[in-house]
């Protein structure tokens, strides 16, 4: 029989000692590096560090705060842009879709945020709106589609666009800027390509150019112009098909780490998880894991995808649950519930796992929930 409320003994509550459970490190000294990384390569080129998404899962205002190497950040959103102000972050911001209202371009004005314009509808916003700050004038990106056809004006109206923002008393076109489509496979023609139709529209404006994204910055020498904006290469994780983080010289981010909560001594032939799906060839360990799709961790994840283990690889097993992973333990026969588990990170490349998830490592790294805590190291 249940208690009724009035006789419930109440026990003060208490935190932890120590957190439990899956945890995202987050190395800030990995950060700095990533950004050095990019630096040499586009010497000659201003750094937008790219900070949407929460910056891909890693904690935007946290990333954007140890990040004084950039010369300016780049969110997605109006709304990622006032949070970064709001938080205290100072010097350029740029919104990479532009206002979705009229609202939020004086929205942008009054933050003093950057923003670009990629459609006619925003043009006309800019037109009714951006003279009414003229002491802070709205700095602006026009946006060109030199090929990828997913944002930006066609080539042929950008001498119109610039005439019409040009005599915009509260606006200041500060540059073009179009996106690469196929930079993660060097070997493509088409990025050279988008370089050079952006540099042709380009040549004797006196505006400035970015074009380069993370696999630009990497392998594609004609994107690193003026401005470049790296993003997934800032959190360690290889944008080029065929090449490691490692191989371009990245430094991990995040490391996704929980524990081990159970082993299970099983017998041949016992069916492990939901659907019973895998079956243990022999009699052995088999662990069970803090994180699961509730976490974040890929639910499509296959048996075979590689987790460590104090250190030592061992393979999932059987279906991702909600809070918990199955672990073949014959690799370390001798774990016990409260030793380390790497998810992804240090030792571990997010690419591995999302290569085996039929994933890719910026959806993996941005969809780490927000139950998991980040906790900030310098190693």
């Amino acid at each position: 029989m249940i208690a009724p409320a009035s006789a419930a003994v109440t026990a003060p509550i208490t935190a932890p000692a120590a957190v439990t459970g899956p945890r995202a490190r987050i190395d800030l000294s990995a950060l700095a590096h990533n950004l050095g990384v990019a630096r040499r390569l586009a010497p000659h080129s201003r750094t937008c560090a790219v900070v949407k998404a929460d910056a891909y899962g890693h904690g935007m205002v946290a990333v954007a705060r140890a990040l004084p190497g950039a010369d300016g950040l780049a969110v997605a959103r109006v709304s990622e842009a006032i949070g970064l102000r709001e938080a205290g972050i100072a010097g350029p911001l740029l919104v990479l879709e532009g206002a979705g209202s009229r609202e939020e371009l004086l929205a942008a004005v009054r933050y003093g945020i950057q923003v670009a314009v990629h459609r006619e509808g925003q043009v006309a916003w800019v037109e009714e709106c951006a003279g009414l700050d003229d002491r802070a004038p709205l700095g602006l990106w026009v946006k060109v589609d030199t090929g990828m056809h997913r944002l930006g004006l066609d080539p042929g109206s950008i001498p119109d666009v610039l005439a019409r923002l040009g005599a915009c008393p509260g606006a200041r076109v500060l540059g073009l800027m179009t996106h690469l489509a196929n930079a993660d496979n060097p070997e493509d023609p088409l990025s050279e390509a988008q370089c050079r139709r952006l540099q042709a529209l380009g040549a004797g404006r006196g505006l400035a150019l970015s074009i380069a994204n993370s696999a630009g910055v990497l392998a594609v020498a004609g994107s690193r112009t003026d401005w470049v904006r790296p993003g997934i290469m800032l959190y360690g994780a290889s944008p080029l098909s065929g090449h490691s983080a490692a191989d371009l010289g990245l430094r991990p981010v995040m490391t996704l780490v929980t524990e081990l909560i159970a082993v299970q001594p099983l017998r041949r032939g016992d069916a492990i998880g939901y659907g019973g799906t895998w079956s243990c060839p022999e009699d052995m360990p088999v662990g069970v894991a803090a994180v699961g799709y509730g976490d974040g961790y890929p639910r499509q994840a296959p048996t075979g995808t590689p987790v460590l283990v104090r250190g030592r690889p061992c393979p999932l097993v059987g279906r991702v649950s909600m809070d918990m992973i199955h672990l073949d333990l014959r690799p370390v026969p001798d774990a016990c519930p409260g030793d380390p588990v790497t998810l992804w990170g240090e030792g571990l490349p997010v690419e591995d796992v999302a290569g085996r998830a039929g994933t890719i490592s910026y959806e993996l790294l941005c969809r780490v929930t927000s139950r998991v805590p980040r906790e900030q190291v310098t190693a």
